[in-house]
């Protein structure tokens, strides 16, 4: 599948400024003010550029981060993984496979099955009730 390229403009448009800051800009928002950090509705969190299907609601949990936290995304392919060196640390930055959207960053301190902590920005995902 070919990735999904926008002009800047484009995006601009597209999202609303906290959008394009955090997912184009690599941005964070603050903890505990995006909009799923509460969220337990059975569902499907989407990519908000391109819509692509990331994360199931039976993977997330309360990781007392501020952010919503998911064990796994719903597919391997579904995100891409790049090392972020910014603020003096290496971390693992997630994007948006399709769209390189920035989602937020992956930690080695989850529970069971994976041990994994996807940490997602909410601006940067939608949310479709089952």
């Amino acid at each position: 599948m070919p990735k999904v390229e926008k002009s800047d403009a484009e995006w601009r448009e597209q999202l609303t400024p906290e959008q394009y800051q955090v997912t184009r800009k690599h941005g964070t928002e603050r903890a505990f003010t995006g909009p799923y950090v509460d969220n337990k509705e059975p569902g499907l969190y989407r990519c908000v550029c391109c819509d692509r299907p990331l994360f199931r609601s039976e993977t997330k949990y309360e990781s007392g981060s501020g952010w919503p936290s998911f064990t796994a995304p719903v597919a391997p392919e579904a995100v891409a993984e790049h090392s972020d060196r910014s603020f003096m640390m290496t971390r693992t930055e997630i994007r948006c496979a399709d769209c390189d959207a920035h989602l937020g960053h992956v930690f080695e301190d989850g529970p069971a099955p994976t041990g994994l902590r996807y940490c997602m920005n909410g601006v940067a995902l939608t949310f479709d009730h089952d």
